[in-house]
């Protein structure tokens, strides 16, 4: 269920061609820097493909650019949440706005999501 060798081409692409919003997160997220949670990109759970995913936190993380912003992605995307929340993973949403102008606030509210490090 957890990133499906059948979906790696697929993930492969995707990190390759990454948003400048998901670029600017991933800074902050990548080795450790979030109180030392390993944080993937592009990550698949089930038929899905993640931006970001902490294993250790069950957290998922979704960058929503414009075109999440029409009536039929908004219902693809609450339908897609829904079931990866079903099986236990939490889930947070942010928009490219609130990447490029509060990234230090994002980060901040992704932390607060992460439970203590051993």
């Amino acid at each position: 269920m957890f990133n499906k060798s059948t979906e790696r081409a697929r993930r492969k692409s995707l990190r390759k061609e990454m948003p400048p919003a998901e670029v600017a997160l991933w800074q902050v997220l990548r080795n450790g820097q979030a109180n030392g949670h390993k944080f993937r990109r592009q990550y698949s759970v089930g038929q899905y493909i993640l931006d970001f995913y902490c294993p250790s936190a069950k957290l998922a993380i979704e960058i929503d650019g414009d075109s999440h912003f029409n009536e039929a992605a908004i219902q693809s995307d609450e339908i897609r949440q829904k079931a990866i929340e079903e099986i236990g993973v939490q889930f947070l949403r942010f928009t490219n706005p609130e990447v490029y102008e509060n990234l230090d606030g994002v980060f901040e509210k992704i932390l607060k999501h992460l439970p203590p490090n051993k």
